[in-house]
């Protein structure tokens, strides 16, 4: 009997090989300036893995907790090998740095420390620490009448060792607290970046007269910050929301960063405050808050060591003078974002909030922008007096605040806003506008993969589906009365919802797709694969026969290639310009076969939190989501291969290579220059799907 153990990969192991493909990109020939980015986004998610994931396993581990998944590993085990692997990839991460770093020397973009920089340079940055430096950095002193300070999640401070000028034999410690309303790195000049904290250690004398420096080590520390919220109990869930944001910033210490050669006196001194595990204290022989990298590599004047940037599209129906109503009338449609604009799903809330016919909108917001327009729309929308409910999650990982601000400002323009539903988060992206029609309602919807945010839908590959067919009418008006009242119906007909259906009806097709044998087929895409029933339903078609093809950007439990369990599964992850964030899903013997979702397969996904798949009715775009699906999979320039050794490797090239991000700008680019130059729109038509074979 085979061992199903086999068939399952850590999940958090799995992460770490997701981040090493981010990171891996520093190799591609690419511009100096994207590596750059691409340092930056491995430091973020690894900030963010540190204060979720790791916080997790210690805490599991404190628990006396022994197994914490289908791969049967223990906590311990686990914190274990993933130091082990961050150890390791730390030396990749310096060398990638470093080789960047000497690129753009060669190129005339500097990183430099106080100390390298000419006469005139270092005058400059004097004069920057005396004018916004020394006014709102926090010195601190630390003795039997000063206490150690409490430290931010993610802050930056300089650690010091003093002595008294006048007693040498007199030691101090300290710190300076580096304020995040100061840049990372001070520009020196046009071309000369300059880590803060080396302005600052030059001007500690200063900062402690009547102590001479005797070393000092920048330093950074990372919380526990998950919010853990006892709804049930909750009256006013907002104000327990904002004091759960309060004590995110007071988490057990789970990571403490520092410089290679520091003072081990000061590290001592630090740590008995701290008492931070010492396997997880990471030297770097590289700036500290990579994250920050963004900074320099925003710089316009080296735009030519950046890609050039991609203008998303606007094609027909929209963007041709029409009421987005009127298109959508005639009929279905889809975009593919980044390569097609976010712009209609904005003009759509927009045109509802002035439209007289409209009288209700109804959204779901799960990560907005800072400045959003849909929500200044919905403002406007309710301030005339139209009926707008709006389900903001308060929840969202990290969006808290942000949408705290949302939530406030709708509900003073006098919005129905729902805060989310007890014990589950609300992920599902849809919006609802119902106008009056001559004597009916007329039902429009907006279904997507992704948020209503317009920053990220430039940068994450996303799906949007416009429709006013009415077998989606009555589900998405029942999905709202779930989210706004009292209703033990929680299933629905055309659409699929989770806690209740979308597992049900995953592994339905699935066993559909088996039953099916050699002649099944499954593709799917998504962020991330980690339940084990649906697993376990793939492995059991797998030994039907079912060819299954899975294109998961992020973490994979599933280990493809173990015979008798997984023999005809192939995984691949996607890794370049654009974040792969759409979720799309073929079944061949489905009906219909295609569906577009907001959920990952992750138990939080399938049982933990409201979220919806839509399947998608009409023929032509089940085409065009089955062409971009197999264009996925004939990358060989993004694409990395899951091995059966749980290891990635980059996908074989031919002698074509098939770059699915560059393949998809060129396809729009094409047709967007066509439109222009012809406004016959069945010309156009033949283009779309003439290009698209041909690619």
């Amino acid at each position: 009997m085979m061992d199903i153990k086999n068939l399952y990969i850590n999940r958090e192991l799995s992460w770490l090989r997701f981040n090493t493909r981010v990171l891996s990109q520093c190799e591609r020939d690419i511009p100096l300036l994207e590596k750059l980015k691409f340092l930056a986004i491995y430091s973020t998610n690894l900030d963010e893995f540190y204060m979720i994931r790791i916080a997790g396993l210690k805490q599991l581990f404190a628990a006396g907790v022994t197994i914490s998944g289908s791969d049967e590993m223990s906590p311990l085990d686990q914190l274990k090998a993933i130091r082990k692997y961050l150890q390791n990839e730390k030396i990749t991460l310096e060398n990638h740095y470093k080789n960047i770093k000497q690129g753009l020397e060669k190129e005339g973009l500097f990183i430099k420390n106080y100390d390298e920089l000419s006469g005139a340079l270092k005058q400059k940055c004097d004069e920057y620490f005396f004018s916004n430096i020394m006014p709102v950095i926090v010195p601190i002193a630390i003795d039997a009448t000063h206490p150690f300070p409490h430290l931010n999640n993610l802050s930056f401070s300089l650690a010091v060792k003093l002595a008294d000028a006048s007693h040498p034999e007199i030691l101090k410690y300290g710190m300076v607290r580096i304020p995040r309303v100061l840049p990372r790195f001070t520009q020196a000049s046009e071309n000369v970046y300059v880590p803060i904290e080396t302005i600052v250690h030059r001007h500690v004398s200063e900062i402690f007269p009547g102590y001479k420096l005797l070393s000092s080590c920048a330093f950074r520390v990372t919380r526990n910050a998950d919010i853990v919220i006892e709804e049930e109990e909750a009256d006013d869930f907002m104000m327990i929301l904002e004091q759960g944001l309060k004590l995110r910033r007071k988490g057990a210490f789970v990571r403490l960063q520092t410089q290679d050669g520091a003072d081990p006196e000061i590290l001592e001194f630090l740590n008995t405050q701290m008492k931070i595990f010492h396997k997880d204290i990471y030297y770097s022989s590289i700036p500290l808050t990579l994250s920050s990298l963004w900074q320099i590599a925003s710089n316009k004047d080296f735009s030519h060591l950046s890609l050039a940037p991609y203008a998303p599209k606007t094609l027909p129906p929209f963007g041709t003078g029409i009421s987005m109503f009127d298109a959508i009338d005639k009929q279905d449609v889809l975009l593919l974002h980044p390569y097609e604009s976010f712009d209609p799903v904005v003009a759509l809330i927009k045109e509802a909030s002035k439209d007289p016919k409209v009288v209700s909108i109804r959204m779901t917001l799960y990560r907005v922008d800072k400045t959003s327009p849909i929500i200044q729309a919905l403002i406007d929308a309710a301030s005339e007096g139209k009926q707008v409910t709006v389900m903001v999650e308060l929840k969202a990982r990290f969006d808290e605040e942000n949408n705290l601000h949302w939530a406030k400002a709708l509900e003073d323009a006098g919005a129905h806003v729902i805060y989310g539903i007890t014990g589950f988060k609300v992920h599902a992206k849809v919006s609802q506008i119902i106008r009056q029609v001559g004597d009916k309602l007329k039902f429009y919807m907006h279904f997507g993969t992704g948020n209503y945010n317009g920053s990220s839908a430039k940068i994450y590959t996303d799906v949007s589906l416009f429709t006013s067919k009415e077998e989606f009418a009555s589900d998405t008006t029942t999905f709202f009365h779930i989210l706004s009242g009292y209703n033990k119906n929680r299933r629905l007909n055309t659409l699929s919802m989770s806690p209740f259906q979308i597992k049900e009806r995953i592994i339905s097709m699935i066993k559909t797709e088996a039953s099916h044998g050699q002649n099944g087929r499954i593709i799917a895409k998504m962020n991330a694969l980690v339940d084990s029933d649906v697993i376990n339903e793939l492995s059991k078609a797998s030994a039907k026969g079912v060819k299954i093809d899975l294109i998961v950007r992020g973490v994979c439990c599933l280990r493809p290639g173990v015979a008798g369990l997984s023999e005809n599964i192939r995984i691949r992850s996607i890794i370049g310009k654009y974040l792969e964030h759409a979720r799309v899903l073929y079944f061949k013997h489905s009906d219909p076969k295609i569906y577009i979702s907001s959920a990952d397969w992750m138990p939080r996904n399938l049982e933990r939190r409201l979220e919806l798949m839509t399947p998608i009715y009409d023929n032509r775009l089940q085409d065009r989501l089955l062409e971009m699906l197999e264009l996925q999979l004939s990358d060989n320039d993004l694409a990395f291969e899951l091995c059966v050794n749980d290891e990635y490797k980059k996908a074989s090239a031919n002698e074509k290579l098939i770059n699915s991000h560059d393949i998809l700008e060129n396809y729009m680019n094409k047709i967007y220059n066509s439109v222009k130059k012809d406004t016959d729109k069945a010309k156009a038509d033949l283009l779309v799907k003439k290009f698209i074979k041909e690619s």
